[in-house]
């Protein structure tokens, strides 16, 4: 068995209770993960292109109000 199908296997015994738990705590591990993610991209370059892009967009007039 995988560690995988093991966690798989674990999370859907649990009780209600701490699979809320655990669901709270994967939100934020899961969160954590991506920030740090769109940071080294941001950091290394790879976002410069799509911020060009959506600038351009911005400046001639493509943009609207949310």
């Amino acid at each position: 068995m995988s560690t995988f199908q093991a966690i798989e296997r674990a999370v859907q015994q649990l009780p209600a209770h701490e699979l809320a738990e655990f669901r709270q705590w994967f939100t934020k591990f899961d969160e954590a993960a991506w920030d740090a993610q769109i940071e080294a991209d941001a950091g290394s370059g790879k976002l410069d292109a799509l911020a060009a892009d959506a600038l351009a967009e911005y400046h001639n007039g493509m943009a609207r109000e949310l």
